[in-house]
Formats: structure tokens, C-alpha cells, sequence
């Protein structure tokens, strides 16, 4: 057992239906299998390559069930290739269709089922409904369990998402992704990863697909190594702009000994001093129509 989690992004240009989608995502995962992969992770919302229409007809008609054949296949498939699959989709709902994410184990057992909880309501995302939690699975991989989360693209820009997560026990957070991944996005994604201690895996769509532009990327949570002086660059894997499946490999190992000895994370924090956190009150509200 080597305690390396291996985790392909798979940063790949949408088709035009929902048919080329699940065969190109088909045929992304067994390529990912071929690499040695234990989680392959998608792109947001895969189904429809990221396409919200302002009009609900057109939006409802996009949507798909969390049960129906496109998911279906996913699970099938985890278990034909021992491999975990996290798989991205419009939520078919009885209101507003979600912004999904189901992670599927190596065994085909549905672990995980996220809706995105921070929608982007200045936006197209107005037309969606918003999840209300976050949740941690254990997964179980060839070298062992590993405590995974998710959150999904504008959740990356607040902090609570991934503190809750860690809360919860994460020590891998997977990121599926739909914007431009420039300096300060990655730049959040490597705050959320440090302040955490946790390994955060973020698959984007590539350059071609509007308004994207790659650079899908691994941190793996760990700052600091106990024999060296100084810091270390936890990113360990940035992609191009070019579509392709790229892999990171998660000393998890590390994580778990850099956590049992450094000061981030749970180690110092004062609950009791943020109130103001959870509540409606605010001394700071920009109007969220002129924000993006």
C-alpha cells in the first residue's frame, strides 16, 4: 500500500447532446483507468457542458434525473473499472433544476450527492435552485479510506464551504469547475487548501469552451515538510489550456502526518468569537446585480 491517491481531471470540451456526453465522458474514464486513476472527476455540470438557458422550458428540458440512465451508467461503469467516478449534471427537481455532483466508489456505490450551494444569482445560475449542506463521505480506494468533500466553482470564493468541509473530516476536497481559472481564483483555491490542510483537486472545462479556459489544479494541503526550512508550493499539478485528462498524485500519507502536527485547520480556531458569520446582519451589501 502506498498511500498515494491518484486523481485524474478530466478537462475535457463538452459535446452537443447529452449522448456525446456520456460517451465521450465514458471513454475519458477508461482512459483515466488506463492511467492508473483511482478518482476520475468531471468538469461542472457534465450533462449539458455547462448550458443554463434563461428560459425554464429550455432549462427543465435539459435537466436529468440523480437516478435515471446518464448517472446510472456512471455507477456502472465505477464498478467495471474499480475507479471512483465524481460525475457532474443539471438536477432534474420538482421546482428549479441543481447544480450536481455524485461520487460514485470503486465499487459502484453512490457515496456522495452534492447540489451547489453558493449559485451564481447575479448570473445565469439565478435560474437554478440552491443545495443547502455540504457533506463528507469515506472512500475507499486500493491503498485505503480517504475522507472526501465537494464543493463546486463559486463555492471555492467562500470560505466557510471548504472550512465546513474540513470540519466534517475532508482531507480531499473535489472542485468541478466552469469559469475562467486566472491568478486570484487559484490563488482562493490555494488559500482554501492552506488555512484547511486539506488537498484540493479542482477539473475545469479548456480553452474552446466560452468563458473557460483550463488551468485545472491539485493542492495537495501541505505547506510545510517537517525536515525542510521554509514553505513549499502545495500546487502539484496546474494544467494548460488544452483539453486532456491530467493526473495528480495526493501523498496522503503527508497530509495525514502534516495535519496531527500543524497549527491550521481546527487547531486554534474561536467559534464562539464568529457570530456575526451566521448571521443576517451585514455592514458591507453591494448590490449583487452589479457584481460578478
Amino acid at each position: 500500500m502506498n498511500n498515494l491517491l491518484k486523481v485524474a481531471l478530466l478537462q475535457l470540451l463538452p459535446e452537443k447532446n447529452l449522448s456525446g456526453q456520456l460517451k465521450k465522458g465514458i471513454s475519458a474514464c477508461r482512459q483515466a483507468k488506463d492511467m492508473g486513476a483511482d478518482i476520475a472527476l468531471f468538469p461542472e455540470m457534465w450533462s449539458d457542458g455547462y448550458e443554463i438557458p434563461q428560459d425554464a422550458g429550455q432549462l427543465s428540458s435539459l435537466a436529468i434525473d440523480s437516478s435515471g440512465d446518464f448517472i446510472h451508467a456512471f455507477g456502472q461503469l465505477a464498478a467495471d473499472l474499480d475507479m471512483a467516478i465524481a460525475v457532474t449534471f443539471l438536477e432534474k427537481t420538482d421546482s428549479k433544476p441543481k447544480n450536481s455532483v455524485v461520487l460514485f466508489d470503486r465499487h459502484g456505490v453512490r457515496r456522495l450527492h452534492y447540489a451547489k450551494v453558493h449559485t451564481c444569482d447575479f448570473g445565469d445560475e439565478r435560474m437554478l435552485l440552491a443545495g443547502d449542506d455540504f457533506f463528507v463521505t469515506d472512500l475507499d480506494t486500493a491503498n485505503g479510506n480517504v475522507k472526501i468533500g465537494c464543493m463546486i466553482c463559486y463555492d471555492r470564493e467562500f470560505p466557510e464551504s471548504a472550512r465546513i468541509l474540513m470540519l466534517k473530516g475532508a482531507e480531499v476536497i473535489l472542485v468541478p469547475n466552469a469559469c475562467p481559472m486566472e491568478i486570484n481564483r487559484l490563488s482562493q483555491l490555494r488559500a482554501r487548501a492552506y488555512e484547511n490542510m486539506t488537498a484540493i483537486a479542482t477539473c475545469n472545462y479548456p480553452g474552446g469552451k466560452p468563458d473557460c479556459n483550463g488551468h485545472s489544479s491539485v493542492f495537495d494541503g501541505v505547506a510545510y515538510h517537517r525536515h525542510e526550512s521554509g514553505s513549499r508550493d502545495m500546487e502539484i499539478l496546474e494544467a494548460s489550456e488544452e483539453e486532456g485528462i491530467y493526473m495528480a498524485e495526493i501523498d496522503m500519507e503527508a497530509l495525514r502526518e502534516y495535519r496531527s502536527r500543524e497549527v491550521h485547520g481546527n487547531a486554534y480556531r474561536r467559534p464562539k468569537k464568529y457570530g456575526l458569520i451566521t448571521s443576517e446582519e451585514s455592514y458591507f451589501s453591494p448590490h449583487s446585480e452589479s457584481r460578478r
